[in-house]
């Protein structure tokens, strides 16, 4: 089915045909309409075009007025104060074009019209470490943006760049070789099991690391087996990544987010390609040896010392820094991937490091003027207290730790508020309620600003939480089963309360927002319709009685515009990766 045009779009057409119909010399002007306090919208264009050809502008809206047909979408225009236009819609309308978008699979909401190619970069945890606190939001709001782009249109490639590569695994492989049995298990291990084993060899091999100058020395020599493809360390190496995905797969599974087994291409998926990328930019000058690394500078980066300070590519020892693999890897994504986005999921702080990377790879020529490259860089994870989250004992929150708790409050709040549901159904509500406050809680923060982590706040029935909007969506089930033999049905000759053309009309701006939320990568915006979205039902549910309003007529609009609110509130929600139980 094709999109349905809002009644703000239908509006802004009607307005500038009248505005060039009234002023044909001014060609096509934009009426500047928006949303108004006063009525439902305002248009402001008559001022700056009255001005610009020297008229009066008032003269100027009475003669808009008069070229607007009136009926079936203007209920009423006013000219106020220097020549803006106050406009109400009719209920008709409003009624009309929400059931076109109830008609629509996609409640009306248009695909992108020029959708490319964007690969995202999210969700990077480190082969033999556990996953902490720092790893849930480039999870989380990666997972979002991947969704909300897909469902636009865009071909969306998902890229985990894990950190399977570097000096300690040699250090790993050599104790597992020396210790060979610490990683066998008998049958199938869960990840807990299998995190286990890995920390405890790491904490073994780091201590013998640290003692002994001889293990040191074949650890070191494991290193340059390991980048030589050496294959008994090769196959060791792969043990240590295998482990470390049953690992990874259950705690995203437990965050419900999906990762598939295609899309890791870890640090070591760009190693063949690190010495050509290096010789590449040596030879067209973009890097040059400095005290034998080869680094790239900017007149606008310098260190603490006022010096510049450059990005190195490669170390003077012939190592490779995490520059060479970022840029093999926009080699790879633009080159063979054929992107024309690349979006980076990454924590705010490295945002020098990416600005770097970036400009050395325009200087290269592999971003071209048709290839955008943006960091989503995020803020940090805060404890109530207002510092970066972290246990009683000053360590890093495991991330299992903390969406376990998540899990447990949500199940009390469920339990108590519980009617007619199994302990297997209260246990799975509480999942889906415990995970949609932490992502709700990390979503409706500006990707860029810190936020604190506060459970109490987070499995809150009342304020700005997935809570809320959960709930809502249940009681809206609630409503529908009740029902009986009613069913929603749109009625446009019917008036609306002032409670339903509030819901209505912002109902209708679904797709508008996401049409924002789409091209600025922001997810907060979509929670932000979301709970408005919520609090405004929740003020239609007060006022108008849905069952027993007073005409059967009545009754099925009512249902309709809780079908519809139910229906948004449930696609929205799930464009965050948040579900919606149908009944808590």
């Amino acid at each position: 089915m094709a999109s349905v045009p809002s009644l703000a779009s239908s509006l802004h057409q009607r307005i500038a045909d009248a505005l060039s119909a009234a002023l044909p010399e001014a060609g096509a002007a934009d009426p500047l309409l928006r949303r108004s306090d006063r009525a439902d919208f305002q248009a402001n264009g008559m001022l700056a075009l009255a001005k610009k050809l020297k008229g009066n502008p008032r003269e100027l809206a009475a003669k808009v007025v008069e070229g607007l047909p009136a009926g079936d979408l203007i209920k009423e225009v006013e000219v106020s104060g220097p020549g803006f236009l106050n406009i109400t819609i009719t209920d008709e309308a409003i009624v009309k074009t929400l059931a076109a978008r109830a008609a629509d699979d996609r409640l009306g909401v248009p695909f992108a019209e020029h959708p490319g190619t964007t690969v995202i970069d999210y969700a990077q945890p480190n082969v033999a470490k556990e996953m902490h606190v720092g790893h849930l939001r480039n999870s989380v709001i990666g997972d979002a943006v991947v969704r909300i782009l897909e469902f636009s249109g865009e071909k969306v490639v998902r890229r985990h760049h894990i950190g399977d590569w570097g000096t300690q695994f040699g250090m790993l492989i050599q104790y597992l070789i020396e210790h060979p049995h610490e990683l066998d298990h008998e049958g199938e291990v869960s990840g807990e099991e299998a995190m286990s084993s890995l920390n405890r060899l790491y904490k073994a091999s780091r201590t013998l690391f640290d003692s002994d100058e001889e293990f040191k020395a074949r650890a070191r020599r494991r290193v340059v087996d390991l980048q030589a493809g050496d294959e008994e360390t090769l196959a060791l190496w792969q043990r240590f990544v295998d482990e470390s995905k049953i690992y990874f797969y259950s705690v995203f599974d437990k965050l419900d987010v999906e990762i598939r087994d295609e899309d890791i291409v870890g640090e070591s998926g760009y190693n063949d390609m690190l010495a050509e990328t290096c010789r590449l930019l040596e030879e067209s000058g973009v890097a040059v040896r400095s005290n034998g690394a080869l680094c790239v500078f900017f007149d606008d980066v310098k260190g603490p010392d006022g010096k510049p300070s450059p990005l190195i590519v490669q170390k003077s020892d012939g190592g490779f820094g995490y520059a060479a693999t970022d840029l093999s890897a926009i080699r790879d994504r633009v080159g063979n991937l054929k992107a024309d986005t690349l979006l980076y999921v990454v924590d705010a702080r490295q945002s020098l490091h990416f600005k770097m990377v970036f400009e050395t790879a325009r200087r290269a020529g592999w971003l071209t003027d048709e290839v955008k490259a943006v960091q989503l860089g995020f803020g940090t994870v805060l404890g109530k207290d207002g510092k970066p989250f972290k246990t009683r004992e000053g360590e890093t929150v495991r991330l299992v730790d903390l969406l376990d708790e998540a899990i447990d409050r949500a199940t009390a709040v469920v339990r108590e508020k519980a009617q007619d549901l199994t302990e297997e159904q209260i246990a799975e509500r509480g999942a889906q309620v415990g995970i949609g406050a932490v992502k709700y809680a990390d979503l409706s923060t500006s990707v860029s600003r810190d936020y604190k982590f506060d459970l109490d706040q987070m499995v809150s029935l009342n304020g700005d939480t997935s809570v809320y909007l959960q709930y809502a969506f249940a009681r809206i089930q609630s409503i529908l089963r009740k029902a009986g033999e009613a069913r929603p049905a749109a009625h446009p000759e019917l008036a609306l309360a002032p409670a339903e053309r509030a819901l209505g009309m912002h109902l209708d701006q679904f797709g508008e927002n996401l049409a924002e939320v789409t091209a600025s990568y922001e997810p907060h915006k979509l929670a932000g319709y979301l709970y408005q979205l919520a609090s405004l039902y929740t003020t239609f549910y007060a006022e108008c009685p849905v069952l027993k309003a007073e005409t059967p007529q009545q009754v099925e609009n009512r249902l309709f515009l809780c079908d519809l609110t139910a229906r948004t509130l449930r696609q929205g929600m799930s464009l965050l990766g948040i579900r919606t139980p149908e009944q808590l």
